[in-house]
């Protein structure tokens, strides 16, 4: 059976956005990550013949393979918003490349400019709505709907029906075609089912799961000592905290148990592990192992982690939550196949999309 439809997957990571649309029957057709840690764990994860591309900046548009859905998380940066008329006056170009030029986002609009996929999804911290005081988001959606010319929706969601962790992320949505996208279709976990809790990505420590070294070990497979804070760390966090405490502050450490859910994950926790401290009574605290870090983002078990701990750490709190993508992906799917015949490219075009069969 063939794929549903096709993507590339841009400041990939290691590949969380791609689980989450090859559930919804995704083929990946193009891969670009600058990272080599990344890399590194996305090539062992999806061993593809064609190699990682690198420097998104470096890569020419018009040879990026057809592709129905363009998904990217690329990373947040201030934008210089200039007037046209000045431009005009200068000699120099306006659009997206006169306002975005210099950030990474203008790399992502100059990828879907050249290859014009039915649809595209972007991700990005829930900060990108209120960072410039607005005027970051304003120009990527001008960007998007008045520049490049496509139907355009966003929506704050919360991984926590998904995974125990409260995870804010913004999503945004474009079809180059009306194709009736709402965001209220989007088939969110019962309010009223009973939400996941640490117990279930925790390990067990009973023998039920294998050793996985160094994370676990023994017939119990229970955790290694690596992951419990030190004394010296542990004091310092409660002197810490009790400092903030003192001035009125809510800054501390998040000291949490197996019914609880965490806070969000940061690619910082590698530095003490402070945002997610999981209690162990009658002992000092302890960080979340690397696998621990998976199943919190949504990873099977069966995703490898070639990387050192700190590595680790970095990029599951870099990734996106993968049930999350998942349902996105599904919805983005069915309305991909209501796909309508491709308009007339605008003069000087090379590429044409590549539609659904």
């Amino acid at each position: 059976m063939g794929a549903e439809f096709r993507f590339i997957d841009l400041f990939a990571g290691i590949g969380g956005m791609r689980l989450g649309l090859e559930s919804a029957g995704g083929m990946c057709v193009f891969t670009s990550e600058w990272n080599k840690w990344s890399r590194q764990t996305y090539a062992a994860n999806f061993p593809d013949e064609a190699p990682i591309a690198g420097d998104i900046t470096e890569i020419d548009a018009a040879q990026i393979p057809d592709h129905d859905l363009l998904v990217a998380g690329f990373p947040c940066q201030p934008f210089s918003i200039a007037g046209v008329s000045k431009k005009n006056s200068l000699g120099t170009p306006h659009g997206f490349a006169c306002r975005t030029q210099g950030t990474l986002f203008f790399d992502v609009a100059r990828i879907i400019q050249e290859k014009r996929p039915a649809a595209f999804l972007l991700e990005n911290v829930r900060n990108l709505e209120r960072h410039d005081k607005g005027r970051t988001l304003q120009v990527i959606l001008q960007t998007l709907e008045e520049d490049l010319g496509y139907h355009v929706c966003y929506r704050i969601l919360d991984a926590k029906p998904f995974v125990p962790q409260h995870r804010e992320r913004i999503f945004i949505v474009g079809f180059r075609e009306e194709r009736g996208f709402s965001w209220s279709d989007l088939q969110l976990p019962d309010k009223t089912a009973q939400r996941p809790v640490l117990r279930s990505i925790l390990h067990s420590e009973d023998g039920t799961e294998r050793p996985e070294e160094p994370y676990t070990s023994g017939d119990l497979a229970l955790i290694g000592s690596r992951y419990t804070l030190s004394d010296h760390l542990w004091r310092y966090l409660q002197n810490y905290a009790e400092k903030h405490r003192a001035k009125g502050n809510g800054f501390g450490f998040g000291l949490v148990g197996p019914t609880d859910t965490a806070r969000t994950l940061s690619a910082r926790y590698h530095k003490d592990g402070s945002e997610i401290l999981i209690d162990q009574p009658g002992r000092n605290p302890r960080r979340l192992t690397p696998r621990e870090c998976a199943r919190l983002m949504g990873f099977p078990d069966t995703f490898q982690i070639p990387v050192s701990d700190t590595q680790a750490y970095r990029q599951f709190g870099n990734s996106v939550a993968v049930p999350v993508i998942a349902v996105i992906a599904a919805l983005l799917r069915d309305r991909l196949q209501t796909a309508v015949p491709l308009k007339p490219a605008p003069p000087g075009k090379k590429t044409q999309l590549l539609l659904l069969d």
